[in-house]
């Protein structure tokens, strides 16, 4: 874990740390510029700009300030489109679960402001190094005075008031060192990225969603969450049950039976949260997925990022994937019309390369037996032809904020199927709920592909 700093939490604390990375940048492109002019060379201004050197500095920096200056890369990179450079998406991708701890005479003011000056009352013991510390807040070890053992996720001062700045000014930098295409509209999804993140920086939504999905998974013995501690539970600190579990990724060393059972899960969840239960944890973070080897069972983490979705969006996808089953591209036009890609005028040729690429996103469909999600250059397939939509075919419309973090999701699970190296016949667990008002529980529908 990355040493710890004090958070920045002032309005001009966070703009200076902006003005000092957009001074570090400039000063590593004249450097650069510098360097290899004397050696005769010459280098687009995103080349200068995407050094190693410059990298390391806006990790540095972004590490330091936390909070949503951390999150806006990863949400201007969900569109289709790539927005982002890869070595610039990917870096900021990395920053998430890589941030400065607090000290800990900041984090104990924290815990004294959100839960009394006395805080030290409600734990038997308190851990105050982190087992975690990510973009909105980190999370440590306690005791109750009953024994339970308990994680406390603590966030970062200032957060929660500086969403709307953060963003605004990450995305200013952002346009201004050219790291944006010109004449890119992007205001409607930097305003959706402030309504997302302020939800995430409330931990009281969020222990309320955690108690919703328990409910919704009382059926299933595949699932284990943590409870929140409610009494302790406050807008800044979530006080739940401490979940034992191994990294889902250290699976890769197990056996093939085991990692198939693993993602094979996942997608389940993943149909059974947008048909059934029509609210979706959209944040694909391998870290919010543990397993834990003693009760064989996957651990479900961080609630924050979930979003309930209305039945004509669940029917449109339902739709969408029915179409696409049937090679009907009529049918999954209307299906994408309905969920809002096509809300703006376009060319023929535009709107055939949008149904190109949703194609190649529902490749594992394709076939009836399991999808090799570990010999597919899937992923590396749909960032080509989401970058050549955008650069060659000038194609910038963004989908509907509810679409976005939904492939969101979609998009993790392949990540971390194909880094598992799982074969899961992804075709077999969508087919029960294919048909609109199905009642298919993802006990069946897990059979159905077994």
């Amino acid at each position: 874990m990355s040493s710890s700093s004090k958070v920045p939490a002032g309005r001009l604390a966070r703009l200076g740390g902006f003005a000092s990375l957009a001074g570090k940048l400039a000063g590593g492109m004249l450097a650069e510029g510098a360097k290899r002019l004397a050696k005769g060379e010459s280098g687009s201004r995103m080349e200068l700009l995407l050094t190693p050197s410059n990298l390391k500095r806006v990790t540095s920096q972004l590490a330091h300030m936390r909070g949503a200056a951390m999150k806006l890369g990863q949400l201007l990179s969900m569109d289709a489109g790539d927005l982002l450079p890869t070595e610039l998406a990917d870096m900021l991708a990395r920053l998430r679960d890589n941030a400065n701890p607090m000290p800990p005479k900041q984090l104990a003011a924290v815990l004294k402001a959100e839960l009394g000056e006395d805080w030290q009352r409600h734990f038997a013991d308190f851990t105050f190094k982190p087992m975690a510390a990510a973009s909105i807040g980190q999370v440590h070890r306690a005791e109750h005075d009953n024994g339970t053992q308990l994680a406390v996720k603590v966030q970062y001062p200032g957060v929660r008031q500086s969403i709307s700045s953060d963003v605004d000014n990450a995305a200013t930098l952002l346009r201004i060192s050219g790291l944006l295409p010109q004449g890119v509209d992007y205001q409607a999804l930097l305003n959706e990225a402030k309504v997302q993140l302020s939800r995430e920086a409330d931990y009281l939504q969020e222990a309320a969603f955690m108690m919703r999905f328990q409910q919704a998974l009382s059926d299933s013995p595949d699932f284990l969450l943590p409870t929140p501690w409610m009494d302790l539970c406050r807008p800044g600190v979530l006080v739940m049950h401490y979940v034992e579990g191994v990294p889902v990724e250290s699976l890769q060393s197990q056996p093939q039976a085991l990692r198939d059972k693993v993602v094979t899960q996942l997608f389940s969840l993943l149909f059974r949260e947008l048909f059934e239960f029509q609210l979706v944890q959209t944040d694909p973070n391998f870290a919010n997925y543990r397993y834990n080897e003693e009760t064989e069972q996957l651990v479900l983490l961080d609630f924050g990022a979930c979003r309930e979705y209305i039945q004509a969006f669940s029917d449109a996808y339902r739709q969408l994937f029915a179409a696409s089953l049937q090679h009907d591209q009529s049918g999954m036009d209307q299906a994408l019309t309905t969920i809002g890609f096509f809300s703006e005028q376009i060319a023929s040729e535009q709107r055939l390369r949008v149904l190109e690429l949703v194609k190649l996103a529902c490749e594992p469909l394709q076939q009836d037996a399991p999808f090799d999600f570990g010999q597919s250059d899937l992923a590396l397939r749909l960032r080509e032809a989401g970058t050549a939509l955008s650069f060659q075919h000038n194609y910038w419309h963004t989908p509907p904020a509810d679409a976005i973090f939904l492939h969101r999701k979609i998009g993790g699970l392949y990540l971390l199927a194909a880094r598992l190296k799982a074969c899961v016949n992804v075709r077999a667990l969508l087919q029960p709920y294919l048909h609109s008002g199905s009642g298919t529980t993802m006990a069946s529908a897990t059979r159905a592909a077994q």
